[in-house]
């Protein structure tokens, strides 16, 4: 494969007229990359395809393949359905090539590398996480709005990231502290080295004290801490433009998704803090499929979709932290600054979150269904379908279900 380096018009389309697909979910930041890439290479165009929710993207995905037909030439994957995948490494492209080699912390690329040592996939970005807060309603609460001094106020604990949220409630503003139980959920449970699954497979999600101790930790802060919505939902996406929460667990790629909801809203800022010390919130590849008829077009693509210097453009563009080792490591990026987030130096707090992280928990063939079980399970509390216990039992019966 040749085309690899970072100038989209470093090396022409060798093909006439290709049409390519590229389906993504939530924010990427590409938008622009596509029309630099289809004026480097004018015998391409690109269709990009959209889904709103990680969900939406993996029902479609999984669908497809199961199908043998229906998928884009590049497709979009979480990392957490990433273990599912290798099961099907065959039905994906070999992306290994010198040109990439060393591109991506080693993490990263061994996350997308088969048994048999197939790269199954080009990674985009990493989720380091830092606290995001509304200033102007902490001023109102009578908090201070400095981030370094909101970064005390909020702790590395979870304990004192709620009894901020405790205080924050005393003040009467009647605004809840956190978007969702769910939304919290992910930030907790990312710290758990062996959630729900033992290394070698065997599930132990319910037996887990941990795992326990977490959901109801999670679920007693909710109470009275949560604006009960649920993340991606409309209510959730309206609640940015109406005062409906004051902080949430902001990895990187939430910037764009904030700034997009919250446009016009003034106040959002970070805090280089996370409960809990550190933690990782996602992070995405790009595959392509057997079943696209532009496999070296496709594969081109996406090697320049997630070279250093186009990460670094759809970080500035969308928050999505880079996973390049070049990338990382430029002034470029340590030295950026989100002009929605009151000028925060997005890039190095980003930094500062990505070096606290001392967990990369692990995650099997069954995490994300376990996850997605969990996130219903909170959600049942949340809207008052269930209580705490009758969910967790409910959670109990879909584990098992799964073998």
């Amino acid at each position: 494969m040749s085309g690899c380096s970072a100038g989209a018009g470093s090396e022409q389309s060798t093909d006439k007229n290709v049409k390519l697909t590229v389906a993504t979910f939530n924010e990427f930041g590409y938008e622009d990359l596509f029309a630099e890439y289809e004026k480097a290479n004018p015998t391409v165009t690109i269709t990009h395809k959209k889904a709103a929710t990680s969900n939406e993207a993996r029902d479609n995905l999984t669908t497809r393949l199961a199908a043998g037909s229906g998928l884009s030439d590049v497709e979009a994957i979480e990392v957490d359905w990433l273990p599912e995948l290798l099961k099907y490494s065959d039905q994906f492209v070999d992306l290994t090539n010198d040109d990439v080699k060393d591109r991506w912390l080693d993490w990263k690329a061994k996350a997308a590398t088969d048994a048999d040592g197939r790269l199954i996939a080009y990674g985009t970005d990493i989720g380091p996480e830092g606290v995001c807060y509304r200033s102007d309603l902490f001023a109102a609460a009578g908090l201070p709005t400095d981030r370094a001094e909101v970064a005390k106020l909020l702790g590395t604990t979870w304990d004192s990231y709620y009894a901020a949220g405790k205080t924050f409630e005393a003040a009467g503003t009647n605004v809840p502290w956190f978007d969702s139980a769910g939304a919290t959920w992910q930030g907790v449970v990312n710290q758990i080295p062996n959630a729900y699954e033992k290394k070698d497979g065997t599930i132990i999600a319910t037996e887990n004290p941990e795992v326990k101790a977490a959901y109801t930790s999670v679920l007693d802060a909710s109470t009275t801490l949560s604006a009960h919505l649920g993340q991606w939902s409309d209510d959730w996406t309206a609640s940015f433009q109406n005062n409906g929460f004051a902080t949430m667990l902001c990895p990187g790629w939430m910037l764009g998704v904030i700034s997009g909801n919250a446009e016009g809203v003034t106040g959002w800022d970070i805090a280089d803090t996370f409960p809990g010390g550190g933690g990782n919130w996602g992070g995405s590849y790009l595959t392509v499929p057997n079943q696209s008829k532009h496999q070296k077009e496709a594969q081109k693509h996406a090697a320049w979709l997630t070279a250093p210097e186009q990460q670094l453009k759809a970080f500035a563009s969308k928050g999505t932290f880079p996973s390049q080792v070049d990338a990382l490591a430029s002034d470029e990026l340590l030295g950026a600054t989100n002009e929605f987030f009151n000028n925060a130096p997005a890039g190095q707090i980003l930094a500062n979150r990505a070096a606290a992280v001392d967990v990369t928990p692990f995650k099997g063939e069954f995490y994300f269904a376990i996850n997605d079980a969990m996130q219903q399970a909170l959600t049942r509390v949340e809207d008052g379908t269930m209580t705490a216990d009758e969910s967790w039992a409910q959670w109990a019966t879909d584990v098992k279900a799964l073998g």
